[in-house]
């Protein structure tokens, strides 16, 4: 048995002393994440301050026509929001996508930005991972790696991320919003996500005690024309084998606008720049679509058991282009 003590408090200020000035301590939120992992001895913090009653719930209008959600916003109130839906639904539906019912009237939006790997390495503690115990070594390299990265990945770690939601703030150019004993600061969601190079154990560029307060959308107009799509083992809550996150508008048949990010095949969400930028101007035909997925996937480099990742990924951002075509075309 651990001890660990326990704080509940109601502004920000405290919430963010009461945590940097110890070490040990840890926020806690929703939970559905890090409680799983206190009890496997993942993390094993001394104290919890529990941020509940912070006022970051709203999700509100910004200057200038964009959308800020607090951090504590729950993901069934986002995902079921009337604006999120009408301006941002790629934003709602990875929500709906991203956990059962009861896991999102629990879960946070910033909690679901923050949570770690489902990686079966990563969450047994009795074997290597450089992630968890940095310089021990990665055993997926050689293991069970099915569901993990074929993108950003590097000889250190694997494991991908399991934020869809993060999948679509990454097509959005989203800014996460932070803030600690030295203040406030924004943090393009790009930024906020770390490849794991040499330091897998490092995944954000936050100090101890940072809280994220909100998330930002940008007034995008053409964020209102997307949708994102998830692949899975089962319809049912589960984790993505690979998703993507699409926002596009075409004119006169070719391509005026396109943002796409991709889930479940890379260590980070992940910005699909190599195909966004075959696509831009491009008409909108299948063939457009193949050669940009192939420009995409280049990269990526297969581990045994997830090669299949790469077609599966190829395939689902065409199917993901042709759909939005088929909307566009109706609208």
């Amino acid at each position: 048995m651990r001890p660990i003590s326990y704080s509940r408090v109601s502004d920000v200020g405290t919430a963010i002393g009461t945590v940097a000035a110890d070490p040990a301590s840890a926020f806690l939120a929703g939970g559905t994440n890090q409680v799983d992992l206190l009890r496997i001895y993942v993390e094993q913090p001394r104290r919890l301050v529990d941020i509940n009653d912070l006022p970051l719930k709203q999700v509100e209008e910004l200057p200038g026509g964009g959308l800020r959600l607090g951090g504590l916003a729950r993901m069934s109130d986002v995902a079921e929001h009337p604006t999120v839906r009408r301006r941002y639904p790629m934003v709602s539906e990875s929500l709906v996508l991203g956990a059962s019912p009861q896991l999102r009237h629990m879960a946070s939006v910033a909690g679901n930005l923050m949570q770690r790997t489902r990686c079966t390495y990563f969450r047994d503690t009795e074997v290597a991972c450089n992630k968890r115990s940095p310089g021990t070594g990665c055993s997926a390299m050689e293991g069970v790696n099915r569901g993990h990265a074929v993108l950003g990945t590097s000889e250190c770690c694997i494991a991908t991320h399991p934020s869809d939601l993060g999948v679509a703030l990454m097509a959005l150019d989203a800014v996460v919003q932070t803030e600690s004993p030295a203040g406030q600061r924004s943090i393009p969601i790009d930024d906020f996500y770390l490849l794991p190079g040499k330091t897998p154990e490092r995944e954000h560029p936050l100090s101890h005690g940072e809280l994220v307060t909100g998330i930002d959308l940008p007034p995008l107009p053409v964020a209102a024309r997307s949708r994102y799509i998830k692949i899975r083992d089962r319809e049912s809550y589960e984790f993505a084998l690979a998703a993507v996150a699409v926002a596009m508008s075409v004119v006169d048949g070719r391509i005026a606008e396109i943002r796409l990010a991709l889930g479940g095949v890379a260590t980070k969400p992940w910005r699909a720049r190599a195909a966004e930028a075959a696509l831009g101007g491009a008409p909108a035909t299948t063939d457009s679509f193949t050669r940009a997925a192939e420009a995409e996937l280049a990269a990526a480099v297969p581990h045994g058991m997830n090669a299949f990742k790469i077609e599966l990924a190829k395939r689902t951002i065409v199917r993901a282009l042709t759909e939005m075509t088929q909307r566009e075309g109706s609208a």
